[in-house]
This record gives C-alpha cells, structure tokens and sequence, in this order.
C-alpha cells in the first residue's frame, strides 16, 4: 500500500513531520528476500525514471546499477569511527556512554547498549553512507517489531537502505512470536515512560492477533518522498512532498 504517514519531528530538507510511504510484505519470506526485492525496485525506479542507473544527486553521481552494500553496524563504526572496537565493546553500555558523551551526544540511563549502539553509528557513521548501502545487524532493543537472529539473539533481521547518507527504506523478518512481541513491547513502554518519544506503546490488540497466528513473514517500507528527492535532483523534500501544508493566504 502507498500510505501518508505522520511523525512527531522536526522540520529540515530531509524531514517532514507528514511524509508519503510505500509498506509491502511477503508471506513466507524473510528480511534477505526484501533486501533483494528493494534493490531491484530502486534500480528499476531510477530506469524508468530516468532511463539510466546512475542518479546525479546535487553534482553526485550515485550508482544505483551496481549491487548494493551491504554493512553491519559495527563494521560501519569501526570503519567512520577510527576505533578498533571489538564486538564486546560495542556492546558495553560504559563504553557506549563514555564515546557518546565526548561526542557531545544525549542519552538517558533507561537506554540500554542496543540504543546506544545505534546513535553512535548515526553520530559516526551515517552521514558517510552516500552510495547505495543496507546498513544490518539492528540491536532487539531498538526493533521491537523485527524477528531475533538465529544467528545472535541480541540482534534482529532488519535492514536499513541509506543513499546520500538519507534513510531510504526500512525492512525486517516479522516478529511472529506473541510471548517475545509482549515483553519487547513492555520494555518499550518503559522507555516511553522514561522519555524516549521514540518508544512504541503496548499494543494489547497486537499481541492477541499475533495469538491466533502470523506465517513467516517479511515487510519493508520505503520513503517515496526521499526516493523521488534523488531521482528529481531536488535539493528539500518540501520540493517533492505530495499536498504540502502552507499558510493561508
């Protein structure tokens, strides 16, 4: 479905408290299905947009024919942050705390290292993510709706699509499990309560209908407004948002 989405945030060239979104999900698939299925529909896109697979974005050239990268949050601050970080390390909330405050960064003390993992890689690394890039590796903390890892249960199946450094698509195995839905969303409330205006809400409706049962599943949404900032070389999505809001006259 293409869908209007409203956000409680600030207003820039990137961001627009009301926003146009793409969202699909596949039954039976997982997030590395919508990986692939994103890639090609942003290639695809960018050819039937504009005949070609190189976007030039503000006098940048940006390769959308060649295969995306792909990046795990970690590597991605060892590589922007000029830190030998072990993965233990980025995962010591001291450590964390310690790095974001020289930073300059706020966090509060109900954010666990999942949290504070994720703004140290937007503080170091994100803005360098200029070529097409699906960032992985999202700490359960911070996707309360995306599947555990098989592989670590401290991580999700979730991907994010940066290009010019800009959010582009979000995606993730469907969490189907109503027992882990439940505590995750409680942890959330607790965040909320303790001022995070990003944490979700317990959703009791949820959590009954994930009990009569959700198959294996994969969604991702993509940021229409972002994507067509790219394809139009238009330097503020106020230039490309759909029925923006204005003053009187």
């Amino acid at each position: 479905e293409i869908n209007r989405n409203f956000r409680n945030e600030g207003i820039s060239t990137r961001h627009n408290p009301e926003f146009t979104m793409m969202e699909w999900y596949c039954a039976y698939e997982t997030f590395e299905y919508m990986i692939a299925h994103t890639e090609r529909l942003v290639r695809h896109a960018a050819r039937s947009a504009l005949g070609a697979e190189t976007v030039t974005y503000q006098g940048r050239p940006l390769d959308f024919g060649k295969p995306f990268a792909r990046l795990p949050i970690p590597d991605a601050i060892r590589k922007f942050g000029g830190g030998a970080y072990a993965t233990a390390d980025l995962r010591d909330r001291t450590l964390l705390a310690r790095q974001l405050k020289s930073l300059g960064v706020e966090f509060t003390d109900a954010q666990g290292w999942g949290s504070l993992q994720l703004m140290l890689f937007e503080a170091l690394a994100e803005k360098h993510l200029v070529e097409p890039t699906f960032v992985l590796g999202y700490p359960a903390e911070v996707s309360p709706l995306a599947r555990r890892s098989d592989a670590d249960a401290e991580l999700t199946d979730r991907f994010e699509l940066f290009i010019d450094a800009k959010e582009i698509a979000n995606g993730f195995s469907e969490l189907n499990d109503p027992e882990d839905q439940a505590a995750r969303f409680l942890e959330q409330a607790k965040l909320k309560d303790a001022g995070d205006q990003e944490a979700m809400y317990y959703d009791a409706d949820y959590i009954r209908a994930l009990e009569y049962g959700l198959p294996p599943t994969a969604g991702a949404g993509l940021g229409i407004d972002r994507l067509v900032m790219l394809l139009t070389d238009s330097p503020s999505i106020r230039d490309v948002i759909l029925f923006p809001h204005l003053r009187p006259e």
